[in-house]
């Protein structure tokens, strides 16, 4: 999974992304660690694997990982070119979701960069340089598409729901509110990659003060809430100086430190729970000896499919999968003992695959 951090300059985005990619320092040694300076790689939080891992001696456990981008470059005029607009446009277009940082606090030694704090101001600046970007596309896609109508009338449908996606950029509204006929029109526009597509997580800024009620009694955040129900987004509050402070901790000491703060997660682990949430994600977990690990795949993924998720052969010649809940697991404190009680089941390729599954894939190739 790949986000995108975007924002407005002076709303702590910078801030954020150095504190979740802190918060995966121990990451150092993913192969992918260092591809570029601005994109970090964490590990996603699963107490499951730590346990499993204890249950089986696991010589290594191995997370599931986020990669985060941080896009920079934004300003008023981004489609146009403005700042590095080219750049921010080109790198949003790789992310399988946004997560669009907006200022919810007050501090006079921060300088808005439009003098005052107005985080739906700042989201309808950012959406707009998108939808202007998605304007353009179409409008050279609805060009090309026209003229080749002419030779392939199947096409004419392709241009018809193109005009009607620009009309629905036209009046300010991103792609992803589109609503679309059926599933054919809405694949079609989903392969289009039009930045206002993607799905959008709204990181609400804040001080420390409002942290302890998730920013209920914030004004500000409650208008990012109003408006990200209205477009199917989702919401979550967090303080970017808290969680570079938070990113200095180990574990023990990071669990100290949210209690004392009244606060039952950190960002990032919100920030995980949305992401999944937003697109649709679980986490199925395989266990041994020599490593226990995670694996994220699509909600409604069947045994075969999540098989090829570690290898294309368990796909290609699967048999069956042994599964497993992982708490059943841990309760019988041995695999026979779990076998013993029904617990282990032997699933079929018309499997699909629930968050917490513990699966050992049989195959033959």
């Amino acid at each position: 999974m790949k986000l995108g951090i975007i924002g407005l300059p002076n709303v702590g985005k910078s801030t954020l992304f150095n504190s979740l990619t802190k918060a995966g320092a121990e990451s150092a040694n993913y192969p992918f660690c260092t591809i570029d300076p601005n994109i970090g790689v964490v590990f996603v939080p699963d107490s499951r694997l730590k346990l499993l891992g204890d249950f089986y001696h696991s010589k290594k456990v191995t997370p599931a990982v986020i990669e985060f981008v941080d896009i920079a470059g934004l300003v008023k005029g981004a489609s146009k070119g403005e700042g590095l607009g080219n750049q921010f446009l080109s790198n949003i277009r790789e992310v399988d979701a946004i997560v669009h940082v907006v200022r919810c606090f007050e501090d006079s030694n921060v300088i808005h960069v439009d003098g005052t704090v107005n985080p739906l101001r700042d989201i309808e600046t950012i959406d707009l340089e998108l939808i202007f970007s998605d304007m353009e596309i179409l409008e050279r896609r609805i060009a090309k598409t026209a003229r080749s109508a002419f030779n392939d009338k199947s096409l004419a449908k392709e241009v018809e729901i193109l005009k009607a996606l620009k009309a629905h950029l036209e009046e300010g509204q991103p792609a992803r509110t589109f609503a679309c006929s059926d599933e054919d029109e809405k694949a079609f526009a989903a392969s289009l990659n039009l930045l206002t597509w993607k799905p959008v997580i709204f990181a609400a800024n804040v001080g420390e003060e409002d942290l302890p009620d998730d920013g209920a009694s914030n004004a500000h955040v409650q208008s990012v809430r109003r408006f990200a129900r209205e477009t199917g987004s989702q919401v979550f509050v967090i303080c970017a100086q808290i969680e570079q402070e938070i990113a200095e901790l180990d574990d023990d000491e990071k669990a100290m430190f949210l209690e004392d703060l009244g606060l039952k997660e950190s960002g990032l682990e919100k920030l995980i729970a949305a992401s999944y949430s937003l697109l649709g994600l679980l986490s199925f977990l395989t266990a041994g000896e020599d490593e226990t690990r995670a694996w994220t795949i699509k909600v409604g993924t069947k045994a075969p499919q999540a098989a090829g998720k570690i290898h294309s052969d368990f796909e290609r010649g699967f048999i069956r999968a042994e599964v497993v809940n992982y708490q059943d697991l841990l309760d019988c404190k041995a695999y026979s003992a779990a076998r013993d009680k029904g617990l282990i089941r032997l699933e079929g390729k018309d499997y699909v695959v629930q968050d917490g599954d513990v699966i050992l894939f049989r195959f033959n190739v």
